[in-house]
């Protein structure tokens, strides 16, 4: 297996999986500019990061690539328990890191593509901070008495931790969301 991704990305969940299930795997690291190469643009069209090859199999879209590490790789028990209802909860919380808290940074990234307004830029980013510390407000009462998103360590864990570590760095205010600080230590080590 081959993973393609670039640091800080959301591809360090997939890179954190395929840790925990301790298959053998390679690394290609990229910059924002190798993502548009014409090589990379053959592999993925859509120049996004992360890419996985798996033989002839080359799949990309970062949630796609979680949920089928965990399914070829069942031991590594990253799924929930086996059950139909404990793949939906990972899947739940899989879904809502994806579409809504990782949805809710991109004003942050990149302002100007809500408003070309440069002057409304503080605004834009201001909002959306407010909206991802809403977010992670409801995932720190999710991890209240709990280690993990699920009863069990999960693909959904890396992608919250990557959340976090945006969050950290684009100064969202994380004061007194102490499930989450424990969540990251622990991620962290």
């Amino acid at each position: 297996m081959k993973l393609y991704y670039f640091p800080l990305a959301c591809s360090l969940a997939t890179h954190i999986v395929l840790e925990w299930i301790g298959e053998p795997y390679d690394t290609v690291r990229l910059d924002l500019a190798g993502t548009k190469s014409p090589e990379f643009l053959a592999l993925n069209p859509n120049g996004a990061v992360p890419l996985l090859i798996d033989g002839d199999f080359v799949l990309s879209q970062n949630v796609a690539i979680l949920y089928y590490l965990a399914e070829r790789y069942p031991n590594a028990r990253l799924l929930g328990d086996g059950s139909a209802r404990s793949r939906a909860d990972v899947l739940r919380w899989l879904s809502f890191l994806n579409s809504d808290v990782h949805a809710a940074f991109k004003p942050i990234f990149k302002p100007t593509r809500f408003h070309p307004d440069n002057s409304l830029a503080r605004a834009i980013t201001d909002t959306a901070r407010t909206h991802v510390r809403e977010y992670l407000e409801r995932i720190d009462a999710r991890l209240q008495g709990r280690d993990w998103l699920v009863e069990q360590r999960s693909i959904a864990d890396p992608y919250l931790f990557v959340m976090l570590r945006w969050a950290g760095k684009l100064k969202v205010d994380l004061s007194g969301l102490e499930n989450l600080a424990h969540f990251f230590s622990r991620m962290s080590a």
